[in-house]
């Protein structure tokens, strides 16, 4: 150790003076340094620096009854700078391709070609928040004193839905935490009278808090007014943002809004979906047919179906807690549904393996001959309604989601024609013009096309079949290439086309998904 001990008769000093080493000197000096904290302290304690400067772009006061706390944009003061974004990613400490603000750009449209505006925009805090509606699990909370719409990160099970519902695209996915995160206005600096982190970072101060009246907002949000012109409409959720400042024209739209961007994969839901509605009809025509063998492959393709939609979840050890979500939440029923189903998929074959034994006389068991008089029929029918039920429930998931290429006349032709083509495929064994059912989600899928040939006006149903068309088209032509050789095939041998026919229904769900036209807040460049 280094000191500077010096000899004390050399020195002159007392012997038993205390010994200061190097570090002990460094310490000292050290607390005589005038660092910028002290200094801005100081400052502070003499008034020179106001600790106030933001108070007036949030409210003076917390919401009153009635009232909750929302985002104002000024949308002349909107410059694309992107401060709001940077500085919600560091406060927040989101990963690097997340964001919970976003900016985006709107144009003015055939009326305005030359109008545009740039828009800040992240959770509108909805009065009818669709992202709680759809949770499954209760993840979402509206609290009752801000009106803030928060998100439940311990609750959360990851199966994205919540992103699904909204039609902002506010939730964003996290794979590294397995769950979905969103804005929740900064509550913890509100509470405590600071501003959120965008608020502040505006540097010309286009954000605000302020205090919104519920029911005033309401019936003006439900007759589709009051909110930004070329972003989806408000009367699904409600949204409590106000934009003020710049009048927006009538037809902006955003400026991606034409971009052919095919929408996220989703295998586990493909696969999923495919091969519950796929186990589903084959297990309908099998206890038609009364054939066992045909019952097991059907019970397969349901399983199997079932275990993708696990891996789905980012959280699956969360989703016993299904049941919190049964009141409004189709997810929740869905999951109901398919839970009853399991049960009928595990008998089934059990039960058509006694009856087709006993009915050809290999096996002549009391036990069979039960089945056979008494339980069979019922099993049967539980198959095909409870299924059918699970179909529905699969249906009006996505229907829920109120997005265009989504609704009950495309999504139900979709999945019931994947459950009936099943049940013509083992039903054409029997009788081949029942292979004719295999045609439902061909044809289905050929009235996605017929858009295509328009050129005007955009629709989200042109959109879609441009993506079907374009950046889509080697599935699309692989989906209705192996779609008509199962049809073509089936009469003769049902076994060749089921591989055949399951590789159709397989990319025709990826259509449904890929060509969606998701609808979000305004788009960039």
């Amino acid at each position: 150790m280094i000191s500077n001990i010096t000899d004390s008769h050399e020195s002159g000093h007392d012997a038993h003076a205390p010994v200061v080493t190097l570090i002990d000197q460094l310490l000292s000096d050290q607390q005589k340094l005038y660092t910028p904290i002290v200094e801005i302290a100081d400052k502070i304690d003499a008034g020179e620096i106001r600790t106030d400067t933001y108070k007036h772009l949030i409210p003076l006061s917390k919401p009153t009854e009635g009232q909750q706390y929302a985002f104002q944009v000024e949308l002349d003061k909107c410059t694309s700078c992107k401060a709001c974004v940077a500085a919600c990613h560091s406060l927040n400490g989101l990963e690097e391709e997340e964001a919970w603000r976003d900016v985006g750009h709107l144009h003015g449209g055939e009326a305005e070609p030359a109008w545009q505006q740039t828009v800040t925009t992240a959770c509108h805090h909805c009065l009818e928040p669709e992202c709680m509606h759809g949770c499954p699990v209760g993840a979402y909370e509206k609290d009752a004193d801000t009106g803030i719409v928060r998100h439940l990160d311990d609750q959360c099970i990851g199966c994205e839905y919540c992103s699904l519902k909204c039609p902002y695209d506010v939730p964003k996915y996290s794979s590294r935490l397995g769950i979905v995160r969103k804005c929740d206005m900064c509550y913890q600096r509100l509470e405590v009278g600071e501003a959120p982190a965008c608020v502040q970072a505006c540097p010309n101060e286009a954000i605000k808090i302020i205090n919104v009246e519920q029911e005033k907002l309401r019936p003006i949000l439900e007759q589709k007014r009051g909110f930004l012109n070329g972003a989806p409409l408000p009367n699904i959720t409600l949204p409590t943002t106000q934009y003020v400042g710049r009048e927006v024209p009538k037809t902006a739209k955003p400026a991606d809004q034409e971009k052919l961007i095919p929408a996220a994969k989703h295998t586990p839901l493909v696969l999923m979906l495919t091969l519950t509605q796929a186990g589903v009809g084959a297990l309908i025509g099998a206890a038609l047919n009364v054939s066992p063998t045909q019952s097991i492959i059907g019970s397969l393709m349901f399983f199997v179906g079932l275990s993708c939609s696990i891996i789905h979840l980012g959280r699956p050890l969360g989703a016993w807690r299904f049941f919190l979500g049964l009141k409004t939440s189709w997810l929740s029923r869905e999951i109901l549904a398919f839970s009853v189903f399991t049960l009928l998929a595990l008998l089934s074959p059990i039960a058509l393996s006694l009856v087709f034994y006993d009915i050809e006389g290999f096996v002549n068991l009391p036990v069979a001959s039960f089945f056979a008089r008494a339980l069979y029929p019922f099993l049967g029918w539980g198959v095909t309604i409870i299924g059918l039920i699970s179909v529905f429930t699969s249906v009006m998931i996505y229907h829920d989601t109120k997005r265009d290429n989504w609704h009950l006349k495309f999504t139900i032709p979709a999945f019931f024609g994947t459950t009936f083509a099943f049940t013509g495929l083992l039903l054409a064994q029997v009788a081949p013009f029942w292979s004719l059912l295999l045609a439902i989600p061909i044809i289905a899928d050929l009235i996605l096309l017929a858009p295509a040939i328009k050129e005007k006006p955009w629709t989200p149903a042109l959109h879609r079949a441009r993506l079907m068309w374009h950046p889509l088209r080697k599935i699309t032509i692989a989906r209705f290439l192996c779609g008509i050789l199962a049809l073509v095939i089936c009469p003769f041998s049902i076994y060749v086309a089921l591989p055949l026919l399951i590789a159709g229904e397989v990319l025709s769900r990826s259509l449904y998904f890929r060509a969606v036209h998701s609808p979000k807040m305004t788009g960039s460049f």
